[in-house]
């Protein structure tokens, strides 16, 4: 694919997620045939944004998730800084189809993780870790069923990345902490409500991260100093509307939340 290909592909999408509209699929001439084009469509995302990128997410970490989308693995997607809300924000949902929230992990990091021949271990990533946030992100995608597309249109549209709250640093203890075994709760308003553990993020969230750091490093790419990497559901996403309240419970580590507008009207 021609650098000229990815823009006009890029500002396809681009398009559609500025009206709040959708596409079934790329035209075959602009469609991603590998993930290494989809990253390079991808990219051009970053011209959005007047500030330096915000980070990473990671779609697609449970077996669940991949089967529902069907893809053999996880997706790597940009976290734009106008994008990126604080705990306790009022989002608006607006022509969101997915409507539905997720609680996650992040990490911010302390230094960049370049380019590289060789992978990186969890322990080199961890030791380039500067905090644990706790975090909800809010996905939607730029393609009507999103189900069909398959990896590297789903790469190209940013891994069905939307909105994201990064909330509250967690304490240290979180170094100590098994965060496989450790329990989320979600729940909307005073009504339904669900459980998950760090598990079912690729099986821990730091395999997640330093999935991410090799994701990335394979496509010529660098995890940044300061970044932030959210790396995925830890329970089943949760279902949303206009109006309603989000909070995930994090247990020792605290808690994060959200609310959406009661009118639903595009942002």
């Amino acid at each position: 694919m021609e650098l000229a290909q990815a823009k006009e592909a890029s500002e396809l999408l681009i398009g559609h997620w500025r009206k709040g509209t959708t596409l079934a699929v790329l035209p075959p001439s602009l469609r991603p045939k590998t993930r290494a084009e989809g990253y390079l469509i991808q990219a051009h995302l970053e011209s959005l944004s007047a500030k330096p990128l915000f980070g990473w997410k990671i779609a697609a970490t449970s077996l669940a998730g991949q089967r529902h989308i069907a893809v053999d693995g996880p997706l790597a997607g940009r976290l734009l800084a106008e994008r990126v809300f604080p705990d306790g924000a009022t989002l608006t949902l607006g022509p969101n189809r997915m409507r539905v929230a997720e609680a996650e992990f992040a990490f911010r990091m302390s230094r960049d993780l370049p380019p590289r021949d060789q992978a990186y271990s969890q322990d080199e990533v961890l030791d380039a870790v500067a905090a644990l946030h706790l975090a909800i992100e809010v996905p939607d995608s730029r393609y009507t069923d999103f189900t069909l597309v398959g990896a590297p249109q789903l790469i190209a549209d940013n891994a069905c990345g939307h909105q994201f709250v990064l909330g509250p640093e967690a304490p240290h203890l979180w170094r100590s902490l098994d965060l496989a075994a450790h329990r989320v709760m979600g729940r909307v308003g005073t009504g339904h409500a669900r459980e998950g553990i760090g598990a079912n993020v690729l099986g821990d969230p730091r395999i997640a991260l330093t999935w991410l750091a090799n994701e990335l490093s394979l496509h010529g790419l660098t995890l940044a100093r300061n970044q932030v990497v959210t790396t995925g559901t830890c329970l089943v996403p949760l279902e949303i509307a206009p109006g309603d309240d989000v909070s995930v419970d994090y247990g020792s580590l605290g808690r994060v939340s959200l609310r959406f507008q009661d009118m639903d009207r595009a942002p």
